[in-house]
């Protein structure tokens, strides 16, 4: 166990079966021997997205290799009936990592990450590559952390507006201050998409173009959120109106 006394949980993007013997990638292997300095015989939770938890245990481990034998699989209860898609503002540094943490930690389904007029963060080339696989870092370590079953899928970043017609089954939803309406007064929907803007709001142009496209504008109420709060605040209230947190 770790030092806490809590089973750590590992995210594995492979199949996971019964009896079977795997070896972690060198991130994971880093995290449980050099982090947690866990050993041979030390328990480990793994999930791979497929519904189930897997009781693992190591079998082996060095400096440079990490076995497990899984021994045991699960079916908990734990992912949300409401699916919810969030289109998140692309923010500078901790906010951005918060954001997504968080997001994870309170049930979404799928992230995907959007340049917009207002925003101030400049990413392409290698330096969009580095950040997109430092967010998947995040999106793992909240998921194994609040015990998801289930990674949420991270997109690749894109533009808003090369967006705005996707997940067309969903009810489209979009934080704008002036919205005439809130989340109450919306009528509940199992499969949502959640547009959250950067730290000084949509462009006109975007939400006119966003209304144009079919999505619904509402406001969390009479305060400014900083993008960040505004996600988790919309998230909460949509898993406490229709999804699964407060019972």
């Amino acid at each position: 166990m770790s030092r806490r006394g809590h089973i750590p949980r590992v995210f594995v993007d492979s199949a996971l079966y019964v009896d079977q013997t795997l070896e972690l990638a060198e991130a994971k292997r880093h995290h449980l021997a050099t982090v947690l300095r866990l050993g041979v015989d030390a328990p480990v939770t793994l999930f791979n997205g497929d519904g189930h938890e897997y009781g693992a245990r190591i079998v082996q481990a060095d400096r440079k290799r990490m076995t497990l034998a899984v021994e045991t699989r699960h079916s908990p209860e734990r992912e949300s009936s409401l699916s919810i898609t969030l289109y998140q503002a692309i923010a500078r540094g901790d906010r951005m990592d918060f954001a997504l943490a968080k997001a994870v930690e309170l049930g979404v389904s799928a992230i995907r990450p959007v340049f917009t007029e207002r925003g101030k963060v400049k990413l392409e080339g290698e330096r969009l590559t580095k950040k997109q696989a430092h967010w998947q870092a995040v999106v793992e370590s909240a998921a194994e952390q609040s015990g998801r079953l289930v990674c949420p899928a991270l997109h690749t970043a894109a533009r808003l507006s090369t967006c705005l017609d996707s997940d067309r089954d969903h009810l489209r939803l979009m934080l704008a201050p002036t919205a005439p309406a809130g989340l109450a007064s919306t009528t509940p929907h199992k499969h949502v998409a959640l547009l959250i803007g950067p730290e000084s709001g949509l462009s006109e142009p975007e939400i006119d173009t966003a209304a144009t496209a079919g999505w619904q504008p509402i406001t969390l109420g009479p305060r400014i959120l900083r993008t960040e709060t505004a996600g988790m605040a919309a998230l909460a209230a949509l898993q406490s109106l229709w999804g699964d947190l407060g019972g």
